[in-house]
């Protein structure tokens, strides 16, 4: 370990919101952390997702009119995205091109996260 001290933010639900929701994007080939193609993992994307809607539910009637409102606005577009990248890949599949940074490919086919969404948007 470094001797080195660095500086880190004071805990709060904010900065928890933005850890997890850089760790999301990272999942979705939106955050390719300095490698040349981003690696998609759906799976691992909709599991974070589901656990900020879990947190969402549990701290209902708790946060202040910002955190709500930030974690809402956090919850709708990151549910977006995921929807977008699995209908580009779905889309990219069903026309025999090969995956790109914008066309990603993974196994994962949840049906359900479009209604998923609806629900909780």
């Amino acid at each position: 370990m470094s001797d080195q001290t660095f500086h880190l933010p004071a805990p709060s639900f904010e900065f928890l919101l933005w850890s997890l929701r850089l760790q999301i994007e990272s999942h979705l080939g939106l955050a390719p952390w300095g490698k040349e193609e981003p690696e998609v993992n759906l799976p691992l994307a909709r599991h974070a997702i589901d656990l900020l809607a879990m947190l969402q539910e549990k701290t209902r009637n708790n946060l202040t009119l910002e955190e709500q409102r930030l974690l809402e606005n956090t919850l709708t577009e990151l549910r977006f995205r995921y929807i977008q990248i699995l209908e580009n890949q779905q889309k990219c599949k069903s026309e025999g091109a090969a995956p790109t940074a914008d066309h990603p490919s993974s196994d994962d086919k949840p049906a359900d996260v479009s209604e998923s969404s609806k629900n909780h948007a």
